[in-house]
């Protein structure tokens, strides 16, 4: 932070990072914390290339502002990153009840006898930042996962799944798993239709036990039970 008198400016480096054809901005604060009230103008020496808003201003006692510094987007990448724009912060004592349309350049000029507190400020362009690798699932061909670290220490078993997840899928495709799951498949069938068949048979036994006000046969019931059971059974192997 500036060791200023009238305002502390944070950072003293704008920094931006850089990207081409894009518009980037950077904010810089300026605190007040004397009993005065303090006007500022903001300078470059790039003036066509940066948006500063606002670019004039008054900072109230005990209190900040913002201010904005949006550079334009550029068509060519500077040479090693280097940038030598600079910014002058120019700060000057007010009257109470001065706002941002009161303040005239001649404020600023220091052959008026005004006491004008100065600060510069250097551009530098940092690499923007990388954005977040995708997550490789274990299924992909040709990638072996491995347990990792987290970063308290933890061992990381999601990979461990994925090994045994392919390890599961390697021995479905023996040919005794496949005569399995055949064989599975084609029972299940057959307990479908089955059942099929036997729920049609109790909704007829329902309609006539309604007609003669009789109760269904007990061994219907229990059959049905157990068709239900073996057809769970089935489709959970399956």
């Amino acid at each position: 932070m500036s060791n200023g008198e009238l305002l502390h400016i944070e950072p003293l480096e704008l920094e931006f990072p850089f990207e081409l054809k894009k518009q980037i901005s950077c904010t810089m604060q300026l605190t007040n914390k004397s009993d005065n009230y303090v006007a500022f103008k903001v300078k470059t020496t790039n003036p066509k290339k940066y948006c500063v808003r606002p670019n004039t201003g008054v900072v109230v006692p005990h209190s900040t502002c913002d201010v904005i510094v949006t550079m334009q987007a550029q068509k060519e990448v500077p040479p090693d990153m280097q940038c030598r724009d600079k910014f002058l912060l120019q700060s000057v004592t007010v009257s109470a009840g001065v706002t941002a349309k009161d303040i005239t350049p001649e404020m600023f000029n220091k052959e008026s006898g005004n006491r004008v507190e100065e600060s510069k400020l250097r551009v530098v362009y940092v690499p923007p930042p990388r954005p977040p690798s995708p997550v490789r699932e274990g299924s992909e061909e040709g990638y072996s996962p491995r347990a990792s670290l987290s970063e308290n220490g933890a061992v990381n078993q999601g990979s461990d799944f994925n090994v045994m997840s392919k390890s599961s899928d390697h021995q479905e495709s023996t040919p005794e798993a496949k005569a399995l799951i055949s064989k599975l498949t084609e029972e299940k069938r057959i307990v479908v239709q089955q059942n099929y068949k036997l729920q049609q048979e109790l909704d007829m036994l329902r309609r006539r036990g309604s007609s003669t006000h009789g109760g269904i046969p007990l061994l219907y019931v229990i059959i049905i039970g157990l068709i239900g059971i073996a057809l769970g059974y089935i489709l959970k192997r399956a």
